[in-house]
């Protein structure tokens, strides 16, 4: 499995769009702005309803609670039923957006991804400068809940396929599959595809006062059990009806049903949108045997850690014999770093996010005199220091006169030393962008490689200073 770049290019929304609706849970009205983003910023929500107007990733290390959909936390701020706007975005191809909320939850809509669909597309769709990455996947990977019998595996394939089927043991319902083959039709055959409850869970939620903003016209319910006029009477109430029935199909008279198989489509759609939260592209075939918030999130996790160990190992594929982008004299005109400080001796990459550099250790090292005579090891510090040295031109180079600019440290943080690195080995350095940088504040990943292997790793916070 290996993660690649792709020559397709990222894409963003052209125009912010704004839809208005209630939220499931809550009953409240809320606003949902879909508006554009930078490169490899991915999908963010932002709460603007929230002193600072916090921002939570769309990631899968926030979730907190899968019981009533994917609910996300970042500093004690949430983002519920997430899942229903992340397919949306994902089967329009889009791959960065922020997502502003001015409550805890987007609206429901008709419980489908149609809505967010239709306003995405009258936004409009644009390329980006950066090329999108994938995960390209070429063993089986898995995960099984012993406790439900749920499965999800992804297998190779040569593009982005899900597959689900469900069956909750009941009559009503039945099995049904669902497949989607390509996601340039999820507008067609997916979206529309409206959640479901079963009668028993709406008696349950409507006892627990949940789903305020529930009517019958944005869940399919599926009548598993007699339906007692006590109950009958609760659902008029609940949802401001003069009647109830129940149609042949075995569902409330609220609604038709888009397609036969409608609850595995939305089964389906969950998926996807549970699976944005890795935050990278997948190339590769997914099965759902009886997926679930839970069991999505928990295979996104999965996957999640395997590709940030690709992406550690993933070390940069570079000629060092080609002419670099940037020799030591041209890093000298940017870095105030001399000798034997300077710890950069080429530049082969520099874009808007990331950086590529490498160093020569030599045994003529000023630090080798005293740093192990006998058994000579570079310093971890100054691997980390070379590290941001790497990181100082990436910042810098937002700046028309870098000369007049001093880099310092803000924050260092998940240091981890791999390897030594000694006298003989060449370090290869990257640092890529975590957050976009804003007031000359950089926050970047760094990776040091010795020999194609990797040796250091780091998150590093600097900020330029303009020379007084």
């Amino acid at each position: 499995m290996a993660i690649i770049k792709t020559d397709i290019k990222q894409k963003t929304i052209e125009n912010q769009i704004s839809l208005k609706g209630v939220g499931l849970h809550t009953g409240k009205e809320v606003t949902i702005t879909f508006c554009p983003a930078p490169t490899n910023n991915g999908f963010s929500f932002k709460r603007v309803d929230l002193e600072g107007s916090p921002v939570i990733e769309a990631d899968v290390n926030y979730v907190t609670n899968t019981q009533r959909g994917t609910c996300l936390e970042k500093n004690g701020v949430t983002i519920q039923t997430s899942e229903h706007v992340l397919a949306a975005l994902v089967g329009l191809d889009v791959d960065n957006a922020i997502i502003e909320l001015n409550a805890a939850e987007p609206p429901i809509m008709d419980g489908s991804s149609k809505f967010f669909v239709e306003a995405i597309e009258k936004a409009g769709i644009i390329d980006q400068e950066d090329f999108r990455e994938e995960y390209v996947i070429s063993d089986v990977v898995s995960y099984i809940d012993e406790e439900t019998g749920s499965e999800i595996v992804v297998m190779p394939s040569k593009e982005y396929q899900v597959t689900t089927m469900v069956d909750f043991g009941t009559k009503v319902l039945g099995t049904q599959n669902a497949t989607l083959n390509h996601m340039s039709d999820f507008k067609a055959d997916i979206s529309d595809s409206r959640t479901f409850s079963f009668l028993h869970e709406l008696e349950m939620l409507l006892e627990h006062g949940l789903i305020k903003g529930g009517d019958l016209n944005n869940a399919i319910v599926y009548v598993d059990k007699e339906l007692s006029p006590e109950t009958m009477e609760k659902l008029k109430v609940a949802f401001n009806k003069d009647s109830i029935a129940i149609k042949q199909n075995g569902i409330l008279d609220n609604l038709t049903l888009h397609h036969p198989n409608e609850a595995a489509r939305h089964k389906l759609l969950d998926v996807i949108g549970d699976l944005a939260l890795i935050r990278t592209r997948i190339r590769g075939k997914v099965i759902a045997n009886k997926p679930g918030h839970y069991i999505n999130t928990q295979f996104a996790k999965k996957l999640s850690k395997i590709i940030k160990n690709e992406r550690r190992n993933n070390v940069p594929q570079i000629d060092l014999n080609q002419e670099p982008l940037m020799d030591v004299m041209q890093i000298m005109d940017m870095l105030p770093h001399r000798q034997p400080f300077l710890l950069l001796d080429k530049v082969f990459e520099l874009t808007e996010n990331h950086v590529i550099g490498m160093k020569n250790v030599t045994m003529n090292e000023e630090f080798f005199k005293g740093h192990f005579p006998g058994a000579p090891v570079m310093p971890g510090v100054l691997i980390v220091e070379a590290m941001a040295q790497t990181g100082g031109i990436l910042v810098l180079s937002t700046v028309p006169d870098p000369e007049n600019y001093l880099t310092f440290f803000m924050k260092i943080d998940k240091v981890k030393f791999k390897k030594k690195v000694v006298p003989g080995d060449t370090l290869i350095f990257k640092c890529t962008l975590i957050s976009p940088i804003r007031r000359g504040i950089c926050h970047m990943q760094g990776y040091a490689y010795a020999n194609g292997v990797l040796c250091a790793e780091a998150e590093l916070m600097a900020q330029i200073s303009k020379v007084k």
